[in-house]
């Protein structure tokens, strides 16, 4: 499985922008769908965005649509979420995780690294 650590996480003012990192470890990476998912307190973890091995197939959650956006670096071993006009709702515990195919099912995601905390304040 893919070791993965993200980064980037915050307290930032609602309207504003934070963009979260995941470094990934393992030769696997380059072909391996990505995706972000968030999780609140006392709530199920949420799909946010997904992105294909090769960066040209994207999937977004209705409630991020036109406000964040998925991308990956794979000479990096890096994917990324850019989050713009942010919100109080926001307000979670951010993971990326991996698939093996395109499209991949919530469910298909694992090899989650340990989170980093965004906090929208209003």
């Amino acid at each position: 499985q893919v070791q993965l650590l993200e980064s980037g996480g915050g307290l930032v003012q609602a309207g504003g922008s934070v963009r979260l990192s995941c470094a990934a470890a393992g030769r696997t990476f380059s072909t391996s769908v990505m995706g972000w998912f968030r999780q609140a307190p006392g709530q199920e973890r949420e799909f946010v965005a997904a992105i294909s091995w090769n960066g040209i197939s994207t999937r977004y959650a209705d409630s991020v649509k036109a406000r964040f956006t998925i991308y990956r670096d794979n000479a990096k071993n890096t994917v990324y979420l850019q989050m713009d006009s942010l919100k109080p709702e926001d307000t979670a515990v951010y993971y990326c995780g991996s698939a093996d195919w395109w499209p991949a099912r919530s469910a298909d995601f694992g090899s989650w690294g340990q989170g980093t905390q965004v906090t929208v304040s209003s």
